[in-house]
């Protein structure tokens, strides 16, 4: 039997070695290859059936919208359709004007409390109508406005106009002796209390 250097036996073994590491790098980059020539070849039947997709569903709409356009009845229903939108927008114009005109009713309501509020802290002069010994409040609604509807012990007064000035409330009384009021004077009130019978001229 031939004999073999131990050094030469090393020198083998290395080689061995270096061989079958070269080997294992090559079975890798393999691997590699391998693995991008599946997902490319994903990645085009992928995009073949997306295509192909795509274009079925566009022959299939032109196919739909020719079928559509081709029914004459598809017409008057179109215009149907633009009968009912213009209905519902006349619909909701209505509402948004109903909203508006509820919109005014309030703040009207509101400036009229406003002004009630404003009246009962300050001085204003009113011109009384009347006097009654009941409370009758079918004469006296507190939703008048520019009316005062006051309690003078032992009778009812109920008042026309608020004024801050005296000279103004004088004039309103004025007109109103020129119409038939004959027994209106002008009074002073406060926090919705006469406070004292003013000079009538």
């Amino acid at each position: 039997m031939p004999f073999i250097e131990e050094s030469d036996l090393l020198e083998l073994h290395k080689d061995i070695d270096k061989a079958q590491i070269i080997n294992e790098r090559l079975l890798d980059q393999i691997k590699i290859k391998n693995k991008e020539l599946k997902s490319s070849k994903i990645q085009r039947n992928v995009l073949g059936a997306t295509t192909a997709l795509f274009i079925f569903g566009l022959l299939g709409l032109f196919l739909f919208n020719a079928g559509r356009l081709s029914n004459p009845n598809n017409h008057l229903e179109q215009q149907n359709n633009l009968l009912v939108s213009i209905d519902s927008l006349d619909a909701i114009k209505v509402r948004i004007d109903n909203l508006r005109e509820q919109n005014q009713e309030l703040s009207l309501v509101k400036e009229f409390y406003l002004a009630k509020n404003f009246l009962e802290k300050e001085k204003v002069y009113s011109v009384q109508v009347k006097s009654f010994v009941d409370n009758n409040v079918t004469l006296a609604s507190e939703a008048l406005t520019n009316t005062l509807f006051v309690k003078t012990n032992p009778f009812y007064s109920y008042s026309l106009g608020n004024f801050e000035t005296l000279k103004e409330a004088q004039l309103f009384r004025k007109q109103l002796v020129d119409i038939g009021f004959k027994d209106a004077f002008v009074a002073s009130y406060k926090e919705g209390k006469r406070i004292q019978i003013e000079d009538p001229y």
